[in-house]
Formats: structure tokens, C-alpha cells, sequence
């Protein structure tokens, strides 16, 4: 099969032609249909500490058609059009059963995307319903990855949001805390790149201002500074900049991935009380409840999507997402 293939830190894609993946017993084979770039692939291609080796093949985030199953892989038939959790866990211990798979002992992530075909497991693979595409079911993860944030958050009907970053997750965040009754949610970013898809997604004001980012911030919430603050992006200086943009005793919650180390002052945070809270992928349920979202036919999650390509342009594409522009997610049809 032909497969876009990581080759190296710092390197290109290559486009190759790989061995078919066979399924193992418990193991399904999905013929990828949809398959998003994610920003985290791009991170995975420039920075060891993910742990990327020549040859792997990238891509968490696909939807396709069931076209093999192995020995005891049950609960799927051949034909069956599924969205694919990249999470890979047993599918039967405590935290598998109550929804939380990335507790679960075996827990592992999922790649394979950018290619023709891929192996997975029963348990990861949720049908896709006549209402939603197979497009939708590839943007399922990170609106999945943006709700665990906003629900971990504490965010509550009424309250104020201030996202910080306007890719994909910072978009998404941005709808669903406009979904779950934030009262004013602002999108800030250096750029002005994704200003209207933000505001279509749920966005009641978007700032940039890279010389006064607190001050910006302040400005577009003329009645206090925000209850949360979500850091979307992933790089130092961001903690300590959100300290000053939330209210007494807010919250931060981090989305963003973030491998450098980081400092802040506590002190900053200690007098206002504010409440520094992390998210860890999503749970069976935020994936679940993404895809009913898509299927009862909220448009603005689709907006996230801005182009689709094959796989002999994504070496070209992945290359040129690593410079920031007007694309958003970008979908891979094999």
C-alpha cells in the first residue's frame, strides 16, 4: 500500500510503498477514508521527545470502512464505516469500562492514518452513523480533545472564556464553551489568520496583539477578566501570561502540548488564587458525545476543515502546515 512515511527529525515525508498490514487476532483493518493532519504530527516530525522513529507512519486522527477482522475481533462486520479512537487500550479493565482509556494499563496511541490502510482494534472503532460523513468522523478526535478541556475546566452557563490560540483545539474549545453557556468567549492569537472561522465557530470577539497580549485581553472583557482561561498552544511563557489575563481565583486549564520546560511565578498565581488545571486526552464519552454533536448537524465544527488532499500531496502539505496561513485542518482522502 502506499503510505506517506516519516523519515527522520527535521525531515520531509516520504511517499513509499509499505507492506499490506494483516490483521492479528482482536485487530480490525480499516480502509482509511479521512484522515486529519494534526498539529501534533507536525510536533512528533521536529522534537525527539515524542519519541517518533524513522519508518512510523503518522495520522490519529481517520474514519474508514471496516474490511477485515481478525480472530475474535467481534462486534464489527466488513463494510462497516467507523471513526477510530487513537487511543489504544485492553477494551475490558476498570478504566476501559468506565470510559477512561487512557488509564488503562495497555494504553497506547494510535498512528497509521496516512496511508491507504490500518490496524486497530474493536473497542477503538465507533460507527459512524447515516447522519454523519466520513469527514466528520476524522475531526471527531480533536473536538473530543477540546470538550475534555472545557468540561475538566469548570466552566459553567454565564461564565466568561478567553482561548488563547486559534488552531483546530483552540477553535473547538471556543465552541464548545459557547455550546455549554459561556457568556462571552474571546480567541486570542498573534495572527489574524482564523479571525472569521472563529467567530462562525462561536467566538463573540477574536484579538491579536502581540505587544500587549494581557492588555488586549483585558479590553475585550470590559465587565472583569475571564473566569478561565484555556492555554491552547503549547509554549513557554504562555502559563505566566495567562496568570495575568484570568480573574481572582479563575482557572487556567492547559490543552496546550508543551515539551520545553516552562517557568512562572507562583507568587502571582498564589495571591489571586488561581487554579492551574491540565487535561489528558478525552474519555470514551467526550469522543461519543462529539460525534452525536456532528450527527444532530451543528455546522460549526465543520469549519475547521479548510482543504482535502491525497496522499501524494502530503509531504508537500505537511511541509508547508508548519508555516502558519489561513489552513485550518487539513484532511487526507488515501
Amino acid at each position: 500500500m502506499k503510505a506517506a512515511v516519516f523519515t527522520g527529525l527535521g525531515q520531509r515525508l516520504a511517499l513509499e510503498h509499505v507492506p499490506d498490514p494483516a490483521p492479528g487476532a482482536g485487530e480490525v483493518l480499516v480502509k482509511v477514508a479521512r484522515c486529519g493532519i494534526c498539529g501534533s504530527d507536525l510536533h512528533m516530525a521536529e522534537d525527539a521527545a515524542y519519541g517518533a522513529c524513522p519508518g512510523d507512519v503518522f495520522g490519529h486522527e481517520f474514519a474508514g470502512e471496516v474490511v477485515a477482522l481478525g480472530k475474535g475481533a467481534d462486534g464489527l462486520r466488513t463494510g462497516d464505516l467507523v471513526s477510530v479512537i487513537p487511543l489504544k487500550s485492553c477494551g475490558t479493565c476498570d478504566h476501559c469500562r468506565k470510559g477512561e482509556v487512557q488509564w488503562c494499563a495497555q494504553f497506547g496511541l494510535q498512528g497509521g492514518g496516512y496511508a491507504e490502510f490500518a490496524l486497530t482494534r474493536p473497542n477503538q472503532c465507533i460507527p459512524l452513523p447515516k447522519s454523519a460523513s466520513l469527514a466528520d468522523g476524522a475531526i471527531i478526535e480533536p473536538l473530543a480533545v477540546a470538550l475534555h478541556g472545557v468540561r475538566l475546566s469548570g466552566l459553567k452557563p454565564g461564565d466568561s472564556a478567553l482561548v488563547l490560540g486559534a488552531g483546530p483545539i483552540g477553535l473547538a474549545t471556543a465552541f464548545w464553551a459557547k455550546r455549554l453557556g459561556a457568556a462571552r468567549v474571546v480567541v486570542q492569537d498573534l495572527a489574524d489568520w482564523q479571525r472569521d472561522r472563529a467567530q462562525a465557530m462561536g467566538a463573540d470577539a477574536f484579538i491579536a496583539n502581540a505587544a500587549d497580549p494581557v492588555g488586549a485581553s483585558d479590553r475585550a472583557f470590559p465587565h472583569g477578566k475571564p473566569d478561565v482561561v484555556f492555554e491552547c498552544v503549547g509554549v513557554p511563557g504562555l502559563i505566566a501570561q495567562a496568570v495575568g489575563q484570568v480573574r481572582n481565583r479563575g482557572t487556567i486549564l492547559l490543552l496546550g502540548l508543551c515539551t520545553r520546560p516552562d517557568t512562572f511565578n507562583s507568587f502571582a498565581m498564589l495571591q489571586k488564587e488561581v487554579r492551574l488545571v491540565t487535561s489528558a486526552f478525552f474519555t470514551r464519552q467526550d469522543y461519543e458525545h462529539a460525534l452525536d454533536v456532528l450527527s444532530q448537524g451543528a455546522v460549526e465544527p465543520r469549519l475547521l476543515v479548510t482543504g482535502t488532499i491525497g496522499l501524494d500531496d502530503v509531504p508537500d502539505m505537511f511541509a508547508a502546515l508548519k508555516q502558519r496561513t489561513q489552513q485550518c485542518k487539513v484532511l487526507i482522502a488515501p
